[in-house]
């Protein structure tokens, strides 16, 4: 069957994919196919997919590294602006994290509005510019003001390069392709310290510095290999562009109504399109308004105070930002986060879950370091060293993910994923002694790091993947919601764990141990949304 493409005339509009009548006689027409990822029976999967991956990959690692190995480089940037406070300093972390978080939704829709590859490159060479800033920067205020760039380009290119990955592979092997890209970022998390002890060993301006190659190469090869989108209208999905032999009637320019007609005289049914998706101003900047407060509060919390006036003013604006743009998301006709995205029941369960699972990832990676270095005595190599096997199995897992989800079904590998991360700090709580020695490393703390690992390869795929499940018109947006649910988490993480432990720089064991309680409980809860996560009933009622 030939499709046909139609344009009001002089509207500037690209075209939309129009089902046309077979030209052959006595053919029946069939249904036509559903265009949403993760849809059964899909497209044919793109023959450059792994190399659209392994771009789309490197653009996660790049985002998530820079959010993890500044931490280590704290001591050494200081002792570059000797007149700046430690409250100052906070602020090269705390400004791309909170800008990060802010923006992905946003960012998310849109690069679904002006095309996911254009808006992927844009974000990656604004990404190479900023790092370059970052790592020339004479003064601490440029410093944070680069970090502020730099998360407005990992907004954009971090739920981008997922959205433009995952069309390219049939729905049989999206979970492989997930599994690898969510490997590649906790790979990225959990290697952010020891990649940036020894980058700091340098010179802790190479932690950003390092980044401009590897975005250059990105920027070279993205045009060439990666698929094109065109903007996305409303009730429409985003279509690769394609030459067809179509032409259109002439038409009002403002017209929503097309007369499409094939080059062999053949009219086709006329169809009502519409123009390209209204902006939501207001909406978007409720999320940023709501996101920015919320983990402002979160992230500054431990160095101003749980209960100072600071910490309750962003708290009480995020949570009165959120109340308003929830009740103005239901009522604008185009909304920068559609409430459609929530009906669809496993998204929303993956989002929930992701919210648990990261909340407890983040505390189990700070309290691990934590442990290694503070009641172990380890250096910051050593300890970055010491965590590795995580991230190794995490690698290794993701690889043979989608054969096992395959083999299991979505559900029961992510309670699986879930359980092995929940069993981790349990693991610690009874085995996790005071004593640093090899042996005790090997028997009380390592098989906790590899059944970390194990849950970490089999849940996030998984929850992940579920942005599959909307429409390909909102899978730019739908991602960025997956990763708020990760920033959010995460800030989240870091913040019970500084409360649980009473603050203090340097917690003991007696300290960490409740921390594992409260990640373990974390972790439960990620357990109990992939207990009622049914990926199956969605593709399902989306069928009929």
């Amino acid at each position: 069957m030939k499709i046909p493409s139609t344009k009001a005339q002089g509207s500037g509009v690209p075209s939309d994919p129009v089902p046309g009548p077979d030209p052959r006689p006595g053919s029946v027409p069939g249904p036509e196919p559903d265009p949403r990822p993760g849809s059964d029976p899909g497209p044919e999967p793109d023959p450059r997919r792994w190399l659209i991956l392994a771009v789309a990959s490197t653009a996660q690692f790049l985002a998530v590294l820079d959010l993890i190995a500044v931490n280590i480089a704290f001591p050494a940037i200081g002792a570059d602006f000797r007149s700046a406070s430690t409250a100052g300093l906070s602020w090269v972390l705390n400004a791309y994290t909170i800008v990060l978080a802010a923006l992905l939704v946003p960012a998310g829709r849109l690069a679904d509005e002006t095309g996911r590859r254009r808006s992927f490159l844009l974000g990656m060479a604004l990404f190479g510019l900023a790092s370059v800033g970052c790592g020339a920067a004479p003064g601490l205020g440029w410093l944070i003001a680069a970090r502020v760039v730099q998360g407005v380009a990992a907004a954009v290119v971090v739920p981008t390069s997922l959205s433009l990955a995952l069309p390219a592979f049939a729905p049989r092997e999206q979970a492989t392709a997930v599994g690898v890209w969510t490997a590649v970022s906790a790979v990225a998390a959990s290697s952010g310290p020891v990649v940036g002890g020894l980058l700091a060993a340098l010179d802790w301006r190479w932690i950003f510095l390092i980044n401009a190659p590897v975005v250059l190469g990105a920027v070279v090869v993205g045009p060439r290999l990666l698929p094109r989108t065109e903007p996305v209208r409303a009730g429409q999905a985003a279509q690769p562009v394609r030459a067809e032999s179509v032409r259109t009637e002439s038409v009002r320019a403002d017209s929503v109504r097309t007369e499409p007609v094939r080059t062999d005289g053949a009219r086709v049914e006329p169809v009502r399109t519409r123009a390209v998706r209204r902006l939501d101003p207001l909406g978007t900047l409720l999320v940023l308004v709501a996101t920015g407060s919320l983990t402002t509060a979160c992230v500054q919390a431990p160095e101003w105070g749980y209960a100072a006036p600071a910490t309750l003013a962003f708290l009480g604006v995020g949570v009165v930002a959120g109340a308003l743009c929830a009740a103005h998301v239901r009522r604008h006709p185009d909304p920068v986060v559609d409430p459609a995205l929530f009906r669809t029941r496993g998204f929303t369960t993956a989002a929930l879950g992701l919210l648990s699972y990261f909340l407890a990832y983040s505390a189990i990676l700070l309290a691990a370091t934590w442990m290694f270095s503070g009641v172990w005595g380890y250096s910051t190599r050593r300890a970055g060293l010491a965590v590795a096997p995580w991230p190794l199995t995490v690698l290794v897992v993701s690889a043979f993910s989608g054969r096992i989800v395959r083999a299991l079904g979505e559900r029961r590998g992510a309670v699986l994923g879930a359980v092995a991360f929940t069993a981790a700090p349990l693991w610690w709580l009874v085995a996790a002694g005071p004593s640093g020695d090899g042996a005790h490393y090997a028997a009380g703390f390592l098989p906790g790091l590899v059944l970390a690992g194990i849950g970490a390869g089999l849940y996030q795929p998984v929850m992940f993947a579920a942005a599959g499940l909307l429409p390909a018109r909102r899978l730019s947006v739908g991602s960025g919601v997956l990763m708020m649910s990760r920033q959010g988490g995460t800030a989240l993480g870091v913040a019970a764990l500084v409360v649980v432990t009473g603050g203090a720089r340097q917690p003991g064991l007696g300290d960490l141990r409740a921390g594992w309680v409260c990640a373990a409980v974390a972790a439960a809860v990620a357990a109990l949304a992939g207990a009622v996560f049914r990926p199956a009933d969605d593709k399902a009622a989306r069928r009929h």
